[in-house]
C-alpha cells in the first residue's frame, strides 16, 4: 500500500512544520558526518583545513541519513499521538544517527553534561565519536536510548518483540536494514507477529530500510520486484506501507501521511482487541521505505558513483586531510546541510527547530524502557524449600531434578502473574526439559489458530516456544532489557546456537556495568538440559557440554556456572538466579530419575558455599587424605560416589576425600573472579600434593584452564566428555568417555603407586567389568542390573 495524492493533500498547507522537519534532518546529518570526519572546527566558522580532520575515520554513513529522517518523523507522532515509543536500530553500525538525535533532542547533554548544548561541545562530540577514549561507532550501550546495539547483525526485530511482550502501552520502533534482513534470525523474526497479544502487550512498527546495498554487494530484498516484496510481507502476516523516493520535500510528505495512517491502524487495533474484546490475530502494519544508500551525501568522489551505491556504505571520503579534493568536497558536503540556519552563534540548536522533539520521558533516548533497570521490580518468590525432595539418606530416593524444579516455576508464574514480569522461552522444549508443572498455572502463548487437539495455547500466556533458538534469547533479551525477568530452557547441545547472541548481551552488561547512569536489569538465565550425558538415545548429534567453555571466556564479573548435582540444588540454585541482577547464570540440570544425596538445608548450605566437601561419602575427617574425588555435575557426581564405593569396600583402609563442586567459577582464582576461592581455601579442600581425581560434566581442558595457576595443578587429573557419542545406554556415554567408575577406579590405583600389587587384582575385576558392560550392552540394549539399580550403600557417620 502507499499514501495516494488525495492522502498527500491535507499536509501540503502545512509547508511550515515540513520546513522545521527538513531542517531537523539536516541538522541530524550534519551532525553525523561531523562525527566521523571532524576533530576541530564544528560549526565551520573558518575554511575546512586538514588539521580539523580526525587521524583516523570510522564510522559508516550510508545507512544513517535514512535512519534520521526515520528519527525526526517519529518525533512528530510522538508529539501528535502522545506516544511511549523507543527506536531500535537494526543496522546499528549507523552509530552517529542515534547519537546525533539523542542530541539535538537534549537527552546526551543529560547524561553526559560535558558533551554541552554549544560550540564546545559541539567539538566534544564529534572529537568522541570512533576515538581512543571515546564512544564506538555503532549504537553501544553509552548511546541513551538504546537497547541494541547491532554490532551483530539479526537481532533487531527480535529485541523489539521482546520488548512489548507485557508492555501493552509501548510501541517500539524497529529500523530493519536490507543487509540484516538477509540473516536467518530477522528472517524467523518476522513471524513474531503470531505471538503478540494486542490486548496485554505493546506493538512493533517494523521499518524496512531498503537502501540498496550492504557493505559491496546489492541486497536481496532492493532487488525483487515490488509485488514480490509485497506478497513476501503480506504471507509473513503483515500490512506493508511504501515510501518510495528521493525528493526530499515529496518524501517528508509522504513519510509524515504514512507514519498517520500506521499509527491510528496499530490504534486501532488495541482498541479492537482492548475495549471490543476482537482477539483473532490482527494484520499489523509495517513500513517499507527506499532512499538511496548515503542519502544527501557526496554523488561522485574520484569519478565514481557514491549516492546511491555500496561506496557510500562507510566513509565515503576516504582521505580529506591528505587529499585537496577531499577536502573540498567535504567541506561543501557539510555546507549543504547550512548550519549557519540550524545552530545559533553558540552553537545550540535552533529553538524553533528543537521544539519539534518530545519533552521528558516522551523523548526516544529518554525513555525508561531503554534503561530497563529503572523499571525493574523483584520477583515474587515462593520458598523453594517447600518444593524440595525428602531425602531420608544420601542415594535413598531418585527424582528427576528438572520436573521437581517445575512445580517452584509454576509457583513463581502464579505469583508474578499480576505483575506480568515474568516468562519462560524456549525453543518447543518445555515439556521435553519436563518443567510440566508450569502448564498448571499458565499456557504457551500463541496468535495463530488453535485447533481442538492442541495442547496448553492460548492468546495468553507467559510461556513462549517457537522452534528458533535465536527468537527465544532474541525475545528474552529484549524482555530483560526493559525491565523484566525471565528464563530460558534449552537441549545443552543447541545453546550453542545463541553463541554470539550470548556474547553480545555479555558485553553489554559488561559495558553498562559500568554506566553509572545505566540501571542493572535482571540476569539472563539459562538451564540447560537434556544434557550431553543423557542424549544416549539421540546420539552424538545431541551430546556437546562446550557452551561453558564459550560462557567461561566473558568477564569475570558477569559469567556464572552452576553444575548442581540433585534437585535440592537445583531449587537453590535457581532461586538465587532469579533473584540476581546483571549476570549470565548458566545452570545445568538432569531431567532423568537420579539419585538424590542432600537434604535441603544441607543442599542450600553447600550450594551457598558453592564448592565443599561431603563428610558423609569421605572417610578422611582427621587425617590426610590420599586420594581426593572431585566431581561437578549430575552424571559425574553419580560416577564418582559409585567408585568411592567400590573403593571403600575393596580398599577399606584408604583415606579418600569427596569434594562436590557446584559453582564452576570457586575454581578459578580469587583474584581472577569474585567467586573464585583463594589459594589458601583451596589447597585446605584439594591438598597440595595428594592426586585428586576430577570428574567433570564438560570437556576436561577447561577444568585445567581454571585451575592451572593451582598448587597442586599437576596432580590434577579430569575426566570429562572428550567427543566421543553415538546412540547407546546412559552407563555407556561415561564408559566411551572414561568418566565412568570402573575407569575412575583405576585411575585412583594408578596414581597411587604406594598400593602397590594388593590392587592387581582389584583392577583386572575393573577391566573385566568394562569388557562384561559391553556385552551386555549389545546382548540386552539396555545397562546392567547392577548399574541401573546400583545404590549408595556406605554408612555416614
Amino acid at each position: 500500500m502507499q499514501v495516494t495524492e488525495s492522502d498527500l493533500t491535507g499536509y501540503t498547507s502545512s509547508q511550515e512544520l515540513f520546513h522545521k522537519i527538513d531542517a531537523y534532518w539536516r541538522a541530524a546529518n550534519y551532525l553525523s558526518v561531523g562525527q566521523i570526519y571532524l576533530y576541530d572546527n564544528p560549526l565551520l566558522k573558518e575554511p575546512l583545513k586538514p588539521e580539523h580532520i580526525k587521524h583516523m575515520l570510522l564510522g559508516h554513513w550510508g545507512t544513517t541519513p535514512g535512519q534520521n529522517f526515520i528519527y525526526v518523523h517519529l518525533n512528530r507522532v510522538i508529539k501528535k499521538y502522545d506516544l511511549n515509543m523507543v527506536y531500535i536500530s537494526g543496522p546499528g553500525h549507523g552509530g552517529p544517527a542515534l547519537v546525533g538525535n539523542t542530541y539535538l533532542e537534549g537527552t546526551y547533554s543529560e547524561v553526559y553534561p560535558h558533551i554541552s548544548q554549544d560550540e564546545a561541545g559541539l567539538k566534544k562530540l564529534f572529537t568522541q565519536f570512533s576515538f581512543p577514549g571515546g564512544i564506538p561507532s555503532h549504537v553501544s550501550p553509552e548511546c541513551p536510548g538504546s537497547i541494541h546495539e547491532g554490532g551483530e547483525l539479526g537481532y533487531s526485530l527480535s529485541h523489539a518483540f521482546g520488548a512489548v511482550f507485557d508492555n501493552p502501552g509501548l510501541l517500539t520502533a524497529c529500523v530493519v536494514g536490507d543487509g540484516e534482513a538477509e540473516t536467518g534470525p530477522l528472517a524467523t523474526a518476522w513471524h513474531s507477529n503470531k505471538f503478540l497479544n494486542p490486548a496485554t502487550d505493546g506493538a512493533v512498527l517494523p521499518i524496512l530500510h531498503l537502501n540498496g546495498y550492504k557493505i559491496a554487494n546489492p541486497t536481496i530484498l532492493a532487488r525483487i520486484s515490488h509485488q514480490e516484496l509485497e506478497q513476501l510481507f503480506n504471507g509473513y502476516g503483515w500490512a506493508p506501507w511504501f515510501v518510495e523516493g528521493d525528493d526530499h520535500a515529496r518524501m517528508h510528505l509522504k513519510m509524515a501521511a504514512t507514519l498517520d495512517k500506521v499509527i491510528e491502524k496499530i490504534k486501532n487495533i488495541r482498541d479492537d482487541a482492548r475495549h471490543h474484546g476482537n482477539i483473532s490475530r490482527p494484520l499489523w502494519p509495517m513500513i517499507v521505505l527506499r532512499t538511496p544508500k548515503g542519502w544527501t551525501g557526496p554523488k561522485e568522489v574520484d569519478g565514481l558513483p557514491v549516492e546511491g551505491s555500496f561506496r557510500s556504505h562507510q566513509v565515503p571520503l576516504s582521505d580529506p586531510a591528505k587529499n585537496p579534493e577531499h577536502l573540498k568536497q567535504l567541506e561543501a558536503w557539510m555546507k549543504s546541510y547550512k548550519p549557519e540556519e540550524l545552530f545559533d552563534d553558540k552553537g545550540k540548536l535552533v529553538q524553533s527547530i528543537a521544539e519539534l522533539a518530545p519533552a521528558g520521558e516522551s523523548r526516544m533516548g529518554a525513555n525508561p524502557h531503554a534503561n530497563g533497570g529503572l523499571l525493574l521490580k523483584e520477583l515474587k518468590m515462593p520458598d523453594f524449600r517447600n518444593y524440595g525432595v525428602k531425602v531420608p539418606k544420601p542415594g535413598a530416593v531418585e527424582a528427576a531434578d528438572t520436573l521437581v524444579l517445575g512445580g517452584f516455576l509454576k509457583d513463581v508464574i502464579l505469583l508474578n502473574q499480576e505483575e506480568r514480569n515474568f516468562r519462560i522461552f524456549g525453543p518447543d522444549e518445555t515439556l521435553s526439559n519436563r518443567l510440566d508443572a508450569v502448564f498448571q498455572s499458565t499456557n504457551r502463548q500463541w496468535e495463530g489458530g488453535i485447533e481442538k487437539n492442541d495442547q496448553f495455547l492460548d492468546i495468553d500466556g507467559r510461556v513462549m516456544e517457537v522452534l528458533s533458538e535465536h527468537q527465544c534469547e532474541g525475545w528474552l533479551e529484549g524482555y530483560l532489557l526493559t525491565g523484566r525477568h525471565g528464563l530460558f530452557n534449552s537441549y545443552e547441545a543447541f545453546i550453542h546456537i545463541v553463541d554470539s547472541m550470548f556474547n553480545q548481551h555479555a558485553k553489554w552488561l559488561k559495558v553498562t556495568s559500568c554506566l553509572p547512569w545505566r540501571r542493572k536489569i535482571a540476569s539472563l538465565n539459562y538451564l540447560l538440559a537434556s544434557h550431553v550425558w543423557r542424549q544416549d538415545h539421540n546420539g552424538f548429534t545431541h551430546q556437546d557440554p562446550g557452551f561453558i567453555d564459550h560462557v567461561v571466556n566473558k568477564k569475570a564479573e558477569i559469567v556464572r556456572v552452576y553444575l548442581p548435582p540433585d534437585a535440592n540444588c537445583l531449587l537453590s540454585v535457581m532461586d538465587h538466579c532469579l533473584r540476581s541482577k546483571h549476570y549470565v547464570n548458566v545452570v545445568i540440570a538432569g531431567k532423568h530419575p537420579a539419585p538424590q544425596w542432600l537434604q535441603m538445608e544441607e543442599a542450600v548450605v553447600h550450594c551457598t558455599k558453592g564448592i565443599g566437601i561431603w563428610t558423609w561419602a569421605s572417610n578422611d575427617e582427621d587425617l590426610e587424605p590420599d586420594v581426593v574425588m572431585v566431581c561437578a555435575g549430575d552424571v559425574p557426581t553419580l560416577e564418582t560416589l559409585a567408585a568411592v564405593s567400590i573403593l571403600r569396600h575393596k580398599i577399606p583402609a584408604l583415606k579418600i576425600r569427596v569434594v562436590n563442586v557446584v559453582d564452576l567459577m570457586k575454581l578459578q582464582m580469587h583474584t581472577e573472579h569474585p567467586h573464585g576461592l583463594s589459594d589458601p581455601d583451596f589447597d585446605l579442600l584439594f591438598t597440595k600434593n595428594k592426586p585428586v581425581i576430577f570428574a567433570f560434566h564438560g570437556y576436561p581442558w577447561l577444568v585445567h584452564r581454571l585451575t592451572y595457576k593451582r598448587t597442586n595443578h599437576k596432580n590434577i587429573h579430569v575426566r570429562g566428555y572428550k567427543e566421543e557419542g553415538t546412540i547407546t545406554t546412559p552407563f555407556d556415554m561415561t564408559v566411551l568417555n572414561d568418566l565412568d567408575r570402573f575407569h575412575l577406579v583405576q585411575d585412583v590405583i594408578e596414581r597411587l603407586p604406594e598400593l602397590g600389587d594388593t590392587c592387581a587384582y582389584l583392577k583386572q575385576e575393573m577391566q573385566d567389568k568394562l569388557i562384561e558392560h559391553k556385552h551386555y550392552i549389545r546382548k540386552n540394549g539396555e545397562d546392567m542390573p547392577e548399574i541401573r539399580n546400583w545404590k549408595w550403600d556406605i554408612p555416614s557417620k
